[in-house]
This record gives C-alpha cells, sequence and structure tokens, in this order.
C-alpha cells in the first residue's frame, strides 16, 4: 500500500481489510497518512522539518529551536497507541468490527473473532479506542434541534434482591444522560446527575447554538430556562396528554438514537457500568454523526 492508497483507502469488507493491512508496516503506513496528511510534524512544537531515522523506522528526530535538545519522537506519540504492546494492526482489527456493527460489538465477540490472547485483551484495546472516539473540534448545533433526557439501566424488579434500590423511583439506580440532536445532522449526549433546570441549562448552551432556528423539548417543567432562553423558537410537545407531533415539533429523532443507544446496551452489552458508560456514548455517538462518511474508518484513525 502506497502512501497515496492510505490516505484515500477505507476497509469496506474483510477483503478490503487484508488487502489493506497485510502486515504491520502497511497498518503504520496508513496511521502515519492517517495522522499528518501534509506530512510528517513534531508533535510538540508543529515543526514540519523533521528527520526520520533510518536505524528505527517510523521515528523521527526534531532539531528545532523549541526544543532544549534534540526530540526524537515515534508515530504513537500522542495517540492512544502510545506504549502499547499490541501489534497495530490487532487495534486496526477491533476498530474496524467496532464500526462495523450498528449497534455495537462486545468484547467477548471480538476476543473470539481476532483470536486475542484473552478477554481483556479485546476489552482493554476496546476501550481506549472509544476513548480515543470522542471529538475534540466539537461544534454547537444548528438548525432545528431536539434536546431529550433518557435513563440508562435495567428495571429494579429484575435485579438480584442484594442489589434491589428499594425506591419507589422508577429511575433508582440508573443513570441519566442528555443529549441534543440536529436533524439530519449530529448528536451530541453525556451524563447527567440529574434532570434539574440547571443541569439541562448548562447541557443545552454548551451544544446549541443560541442562533438556532428550533429547539424541540417534551413538557417538562426542567426546561423552563430553555423556554426563557429561546421565546418562541421553543417548541413542546406534551408526552403526557399523547402529544408526539405538533406541525414540526417533536423529539422522535432523539428518541431514535435513544432506541439505538438502549438496543445497543442491552443485546450487545448486556450490562454497562456509570463508570465506563461516557466511553459508550463516545462509540455511539461517533458512528451516528459519521453514518454518511464514506471514510469512517480513517476518520477514526485520525481521532485517535
Amino acid at each position: 500500500m502506497t502512501k497515496a492508497d492510505a490516505l484515500i483507502s477505507s476497509p469496506k469488507t474483510f477483503a478490503d481489510f487484508d488487502r489493506l493491512f497485510p502486515d504491520e508496516t502497511a497498518a503504520k503506513l496508513y496511521l502515519t497518512s492517517r495522522r499528518w496528511p501534509d506530512g510528517v510534524k513534531c508533535p510538540k512544537c508543529g515543526n514540519a522539518k523533521v528527520y526520520s531515522l533510518p536505524s528505527k523506522p517510523f521515528h523521527w528526530i526534531c532539531k528545532s529551536d523549541a526544543h532544549q535538545h534534540v526530540y526524537r519522537f515515534s508515530l504513537y506519540v500522542g495517540t492512544i497507541f502510545e506504549n502499547t504492546n499490541y501489534p497495530l494492526r490487532t487495534w486496526f482489527q477491533v476498530l474496524y468490527l467496532m464500526l462495523s456493527s450498528k449497534k455495537g460489538m462486545s468484547a467477548l465477540q471480538i476476543h473470539r473473532m481476532i483470536g486475542s490472547g484473552s478477554y481483556r485483551t479485546a476489552w482493554y484495546i476496546a476501550h481506549r479506542l472509544r476513548a480515543g472516539l470522542a471529538d475534540p473540534d466539537f461544534r454547537q448545533l444548528m438548525g432545528v434541534v431536539e434536546v431529550d433526557e433518557t435513563y440508562i439501566g435495567g428495571k429494579d424488579r429484575n435485579r438480584h434482591w442484594a442489589n434491589k434500590a428499594r425506591s419507589s423511583s422508577p429511575f433508582a439506580m440508573k443513570v441519566g444522560v442528555v443529549g441534543a440532536i440536529s436533524r439530519k445532522g449530529n448528536v451530541v449526549c453525556k451524563i447527567i446527575e440529574n434532570a434539574s433546570s440547571d443541569t439541562l441549562d448548562q447541557f443545552v448552551a454548551e451544544a446549541v447554538s443560541d442562533k438556532v432556528q428550533l429547539i424541540a423539548t417534551d413538557e417538562s417543567n426542567s426546561y423552563r430556562g430553555v423556554r426563557r432562553a429561546f421565546g418562541r423558537r421553543h417548541g413542546m410537545v406534551n408526552h403526557a396528554a399523547h402529544e408526539y407531533v405538533h406541525g414540526t415539533v417533536h423529539t422522535n429523532t432523539i428518541e431514535g438514537f435513544w432506541s439505538l443507544l438502549k438496543r445497543g446496551v442491552v443485546g450487545t452489552y448486556h450490562n454497562v457500568s456509570r463508570k465506563y458508560l461516557p466511553l459508550y456514548l463516545n462509540e455511539f455517538v461517533f458512528r451516528y454523526n459519521n453514518r454518511n462518511n464514506a471514510d469512517m474508518f480513517g476518520a477514526a484513525v485520525a481521532s485517535c
């Protein structure tokens, strides 16, 4: 595989994957082209005048005055692959499998398919990749935006007696997640401690542009701050009264994303702890936001 091929190629099938990455060198060339599409640059100072080390492939030195001494760096410096003991091709195999399934793929299934040394290997690599899928260049949502919150976790009556919440609240021991989605656009979501007005106001201020055309929510009184901030640009549907669409106002798009997320959690992962839920949110958000991207794999590698 040439450097030009690496820039435009993204595996769509297992045959594509084997053709693109026949060995470790091909995987490293692909990462190099995705990380530095305009040529290798120093990860510390951004200097483009770096020198490769003939004795150590995929290692360079930077002699910029920005460094007190000559700075040596490798392909992996500053990426999630840094200090890894696993072949880069194995990381790419796991990433390809994660992105190929709309509702994700469990670490156990990945372990079976790639023949990793242990389940823990597949689990570790998958979580590191999820961390790398976070969007560092997030832009506030515009157009018609829907905002809603949901709760992840099983029903209390289905828990073992020793693990029951013993609470009358249907959301006991569940994890709250709030999300915003631009119709025919991107989605953003995060874990919340509660669904208070202050919490939702802060999320909307971070996720939604003040130039939004319309912001649609349900009838929850926690959105009273949103109503004040957006005035006539805020639309509401009353789910309690079985109203789900009012003209162009509805939350069906964000609820569709919640359905996808929950089916993945229940059907694929079975159980997701609060500690690791943000990583799974990264994965589902990335796949959704790149659903029309023909080069989803390449975008994922570049973000790592």
